[in-house]
């Protein structure tokens, strides 16, 4: 039989598994966020090791040593760590923002690098941002932690 039609087996048919990417630039986390990636650590250590959980046991390795708590921000001006009170389309809205891996749209939290977020930081209460052809007004900022 031709080598071209035997297959040893069907591993080397699979797609390869990539490294999960790290999100480039500094990883901030909240005091919250840094609990949630040791969570994260421990559960795949304590779980079974199967290639695709050592690749996730990796990045959260990785994401685990260089997470840097960082410093609360003031409570005037929306910064890393804050809580904002926003009115945008007629509704009030609360958003914090957070560390890439702590973030969850969703439920309110936003990644300092989205673009919301970079458009909210270094404002304050009383601010009118525009974004996506809305006007965003900030009515309050507190600190996540407090």
């Amino acid at each position: 039989m031709s080598v071209a039609f035997r297959r040893e087996n069907d591993d080397e048919h699979k797609e390869p598994r990539f490294e999960l990417p790290i999100p480039p630039g500094p990883n901030l986390v909240t005091r919250r966020g840094l609990a949630l990636i040791e969570a994260k650590v421990a559960a795949f250590e304590a779980g079974e090791q199967n290639d695709e959980n050592k690749r996730d046991l990796r990045y959260w390795r990785t994401r685990l040593a260089t997470a840097e708590i960082a410093p609360p921000p003031d409570d005037e001006e929306v910064a890393f760590g804050s809580r904002v009170t926003l009115r945008m389309d007629g509704g009030e809205r609360v958003l914090s923002i957070v560390g890439a891996d702590e973030a969850e749209p969703a439920a309110g939290s936003l990644g300092f690098a989205s673009p919301l977020a970079r458009a909210l930081i270094g404002t304050f209460a009383g601010d009118v941002v525009a974004f996506g052809g809305k006007s965003i007004e900030i009515l309050a900022t507190v600190p996540i932690d407090a």
